[in-house]
Protein backbone atom coordinates (compact mmCIF):
# COMPACT_ATOMS: atom_id res chain seq x y z
CA UNK A 1 0.00 0.00 0.00
CA UNK A 2 1.14 3.49 -0.80
CA UNK A 3 1.94 6.27 2.07
CA UNK A 4 -1.43 7.75 3.04
CA UNK A 5 0.24 11.09 3.86
CA UNK A 6 -2.28 14.10 1.97
CA UNK A 7 0.66 15.44 -0.43
CA UNK A 8 1.78 15.88 -3.76
CA UNK A 9 3.28 12.37 -3.53
CA UNK A 10 -0.26 10.74 -2.82
CA UNK A 11 -1.70 13.06 -5.16
CA UNK A 12 0.33 11.97 -7.69
CA UNK A 13 -0.06 7.74 -6.89
CA UNK A 14 -3.82 8.31 -7.27
CA UNK A 15 -3.46 10.10 -10.40
CA UNK A 16 -1.47 7.92 -12.19
CA UNK A 17 -3.38 4.75 -10.33
CA UNK A 18 -7.09 5.88 -11.27
CA UNK A 19 -5.59 7.37 -15.19
CA UNK A 20 -4.38 3.81 -16.03
CA UNK A 21 -7.51 2.22 -14.48
CA UNK A 22 -9.88 1.69 -17.87
CA UNK A 23 -13.60 2.89 -16.46
CA UNK A 24 -16.82 1.00 -17.84
CA UNK A 25 -19.45 3.15 -18.16
CA UNK A 26 -23.12 1.55 -18.19
CA UNK A 27 -25.74 2.15 -20.76
CA UNK A 28 -28.51 4.79 -19.03
CA UNK A 29 -31.65 4.31 -21.54
CA UNK A 30 -35.03 4.05 -19.02
CA UNK A 31 -32.67 4.87 -15.97
CA UNK A 32 -31.65 7.97 -14.44
CA UNK A 33 -28.17 9.53 -14.50
CA UNK A 34 -25.96 10.20 -11.12
CA UNK A 35 -22.77 11.29 -9.83
CA UNK A 36 -20.90 11.37 -6.96
CA UNK A 37 -17.68 12.79 -5.52
CA UNK A 38 -15.03 10.62 -4.08
CA UNK A 39 -13.27 14.09 -2.55
CA UNK A 40 -9.51 13.59 -0.61
CA UNK A 41 -8.46 15.54 1.63
CA UNK A 42 -6.26 15.56 4.74
CA UNK A 43 -7.30 14.62 8.47
CA UNK A 44 -5.75 16.71 10.52
CA UNK A 45 -7.40 16.11 13.84
CA UNK A 46 -10.56 17.68 12.77
CA UNK A 47 -13.37 16.87 14.92
CA UNK A 48 -15.58 15.31 12.14
CA UNK A 49 -13.35 12.26 11.66
CA UNK A 50 -15.67 9.09 11.46
CA UNK A 51 -13.11 5.99 12.33
CA UNK A 52 -13.36 3.53 15.17
CA UNK A 53 -9.92 3.87 16.53
CA UNK A 54 -8.33 7.26 15.20
CA UNK A 55 -4.67 7.54 15.76
CA UNK A 56 -3.42 11.28 16.61
CA UNK A 57 -0.41 9.84 14.63
CA UNK A 58 -2.69 9.86 11.37
CA UNK A 59 -3.17 13.62 12.02
CA UNK A 60 -1.34 14.05 8.19
CA UNK A 61 -3.34 11.40 6.62
CA UNK A 62 -5.98 11.45 4.09
CA UNK A 63 -9.52 11.08 4.64
CA UNK A 64 -12.93 10.45 1.87
CA UNK A 65 -15.76 13.23 2.47
CA UNK A 66 -18.74 10.63 3.57
CA UNK A 67 -22.29 12.33 4.68
CA UNK A 68 -25.48 10.98 6.60
CA UNK A 69 -28.09 12.16 4.98
CA UNK A 70 -30.98 14.13 6.29
CA UNK A 71 -33.93 12.25 8.08
CA UNK A 72 -36.25 14.50 5.70
CA UNK A 73 -34.95 13.23 2.30
CA UNK A 74 -37.54 11.44 0.17
CA UNK A 75 -34.56 8.90 -0.80
CA UNK A 76 -32.59 7.01 1.27
CA UNK A 77 -32.66 9.16 4.31
CA UNK A 78 -30.20 8.44 7.46
CA UNK A 79 -27.99 6.57 4.92
CA UNK A 80 -24.34 6.65 4.71
CA UNK A 81 -23.75 8.53 1.05
CA UNK A 82 -20.91 10.03 -0.72
CA UNK A 83 -21.44 13.70 -2.05
CA UNK A 84 -23.81 13.27 -5.13
CA UNK A 85 -27.09 13.75 -6.88
CA UNK A 86 -28.67 13.38 -9.84
CA UNK A 87 -27.13 15.10 -13.29
CA UNK A 88 -29.00 18.04 -14.58
CA UNK A 89 -29.52 18.06 -18.41
CA UNK A 90 -26.32 19.57 -19.82
CA UNK A 91 -23.85 18.78 -17.26
CA UNK A 92 -20.62 16.08 -17.22
CA UNK A 93 -20.82 13.68 -14.77
CA UNK A 94 -17.70 15.77 -13.33
CA UNK A 95 -19.92 18.87 -13.44
CA UNK A 96 -22.58 17.11 -11.19
CA UNK A 97 -20.10 15.98 -8.55
CA UNK A 98 -18.18 19.44 -7.91
CA UNK A 99 -22.12 20.93 -7.43
CA UNK A 100 -23.45 18.23 -5.38
CA UNK A 101 -20.16 19.04 -3.37
CA UNK A 102 -20.86 22.52 -2.73
CA UNK A 103 -24.54 22.20 -2.31
CA UNK A 104 -24.40 19.73 -0.05
CA UNK A 105 -21.37 19.88 2.25
CA UNK A 106 -20.56 23.62 1.21
CA UNK A 107 -16.83 22.82 -0.19
CA UNK A 108 -15.97 24.57 -3.39
CA UNK A 109 -13.38 22.84 -5.83
CA UNK A 110 -12.00 23.70 -9.28
CA UNK A 111 -12.56 21.16 -12.33
CA UNK A 112 -8.76 21.48 -12.21
CA UNK A 113 -8.92 19.15 -8.98
CA UNK A 114 -10.71 16.26 -10.73
CA UNK A 115 -8.50 13.11 -11.07
CA UNK A 116 -10.87 10.41 -13.42
CA UNK A 117 -13.71 8.08 -12.80
CA UNK A 118 -14.29 4.87 -11.68
CA UNK A 119 -16.84 2.12 -13.17
CA UNK A 120 -20.13 3.40 -12.86
CA UNK A 121 -22.30 1.32 -10.71
CA UNK A 122 -26.34 0.85 -11.77
CA UNK A 123 -28.45 0.80 -8.70
CA UNK A 124 -32.03 -1.36 -7.96
CA UNK A 125 -33.66 2.66 -7.46
CA UNK A 126 -33.09 2.82 -11.33
CA UNK A 127 -30.17 5.31 -11.35
CA UNK A 128 -26.67 5.11 -12.70
CA UNK A 129 -24.16 6.74 -10.73
CA UNK A 130 -20.67 7.68 -12.27
CA UNK A 131 -17.96 7.93 -9.18
CA UNK A 132 -15.87 11.07 -9.47
CA UNK A 133 -12.45 11.11 -8.20
CA UNK A 134 -11.44 14.94 -6.86
CA UNK A 135 -8.26 15.98 -4.98
CA UNK A 136 -9.42 18.33 -1.98
CA UNK A 137 -6.24 18.86 -0.32
CA UNK A 138 -5.42 20.14 2.72
CA UNK A 139 -7.33 23.18 5.08
CA UNK A 140 -10.71 22.19 3.83
CA UNK A 141 -13.60 23.01 6.25
CA UNK A 142 -17.18 22.15 5.62
CA UNK A 143 -20.34 23.81 6.18
CA UNK A 144 -23.22 21.42 5.50
CA UNK A 145 -26.67 21.81 4.27
CA UNK A 146 -28.90 20.58 6.86
CA UNK A 147 -31.62 20.56 4.19
CA UNK A 148 -29.94 17.59 2.81
CA UNK A 149 -26.74 16.37 4.86
CA UNK A 150 -27.55 15.46 9.02
CA UNK A 151 -23.68 15.36 9.10
CA UNK A 152 -20.84 15.19 7.34
CA UNK A 153 -17.76 13.39 8.02
CA UNK A 154 -14.18 12.53 7.04
CA UNK A 155 -13.66 9.02 6.83
CA UNK A 156 -9.70 8.14 6.90
CA UNK A 157 -9.01 6.00 4.34
CA UNK A 158 -6.97 3.91 6.55
CA UNK A 159 -10.40 2.63 7.88
CA UNK A 160 -11.11 1.00 4.60
CA UNK A 161 -7.98 -1.60 4.35
CA UNK A 162 -9.54 -3.01 8.12
CA UNK A 163 -9.38 -6.50 8.48
CA UNK A 164 -13.14 -7.23 8.19
CA UNK A 165 -13.39 -5.12 4.61
CA UNK A 166 -15.17 -5.82 2.31
CA UNK A 167 -17.33 -8.59 4.02
CA UNK A 168 -20.32 -10.15 2.02
CA UNK A 169 -23.90 -11.34 2.96
CA UNK A 170 -26.07 -13.33 0.28
CA UNK A 171 -29.74 -12.07 0.26
CA UNK A 172 -32.70 -14.71 -1.09
CA UNK A 173 -33.72 -11.80 -3.67
CA UNK A 174 -30.37 -11.95 -5.63
CA UNK A 175 -27.51 -14.69 -6.94
CA UNK A 176 -25.12 -11.74 -6.03
CA UNK A 177 -24.11 -11.36 -2.58
CA UNK A 178 -24.07 -7.83 -0.85
CA UNK A 179 -20.74 -5.76 0.03
CA UNK A 180 -20.52 -3.97 3.25
CA UNK A 181 -17.48 -2.04 4.60
CA UNK A 182 -17.10 -1.65 8.03
CA UNK A 183 -16.75 2.00 8.65
CA UNK A 184 -16.41 2.66 12.57
CA UNK A 185 -18.57 0.48 14.66
CA UNK A 186 -21.50 0.83 11.88
CA UNK A 187 -21.05 -0.21 8.43
CA UNK A 188 -21.97 1.16 4.67
CA UNK A 189 -23.55 -1.48 2.01
CA UNK A 190 -23.63 -1.38 -1.50
CA UNK A 191 -23.66 0.94 -4.37
CA UNK A 192 -21.78 3.33 -1.80
CA UNK A 193 -19.78 0.53 0.03
CA UNK A 194 -18.71 -0.89 -3.65
CA UNK A 195 -17.90 2.54 -4.43
CA UNK A 196 -15.50 2.91 -1.51
CA UNK A 197 -14.35 -0.64 -2.16
CA UNK A 198 -13.16 0.43 -5.74
CA UNK A 199 -11.69 3.21 -4.79
CA UNK A 200 -9.33 1.67 -2.49
CA UNK A 201 -8.45 -1.05 -4.97
CA UNK A 202 -8.10 0.78 -7.99
CA UNK A 203 -7.02 4.30 -6.73
CA UNK A 204 -4.77 3.52 -3.61
CA UNK A 205 -3.28 -0.19 -4.18
CA UNK A 206 -3.55 0.05 -8.23
CA UNK A 207 -5.47 -2.87 -8.76
CA UNK A 208 -8.28 -3.29 -11.43
CA UNK A 209 -10.77 -4.35 -9.43
CA UNK A 210 -14.67 -4.12 -10.69
CA UNK A 211 -17.93 -3.83 -8.54
CA UNK A 212 -20.76 -3.34 -10.22
CA UNK A 213 -21.70 -7.21 -9.85
CA UNK A 214 -22.50 -6.78 -6.41
CA UNK A 215 -25.75 -6.60 -4.90
CA UNK A 216 -27.49 -4.07 -2.13
CA UNK A 217 -29.63 -4.74 0.45
CA UNK A 218 -33.36 -5.32 -0.32
CA UNK A 219 -34.31 -2.14 1.41
CA UNK A 220 -32.19 -0.24 -1.29
CA UNK A 221 -34.26 -1.42 -4.22
CA UNK A 222 -36.71 1.36 -4.01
Amino acid sequence: MISLTCNSDLRAEITQNVTRFESQSHPTEGLRRAAVALVVVDVRGRPDIYSMDYDPSMSTECALIITKRAPKMNRHSGQWALPGGRIDVGETPEQTALRELEEEVGVTIGAEQIIGRLDDFTTRSGFVMTPVVVWGGTAIEFNPNPAEVAAAHRLPVRELHRKDSPYFQSIPESDNPVLFMSIGESWIAAPTGAILYQFREVAILGEQTRVSHFEQPHFAWK
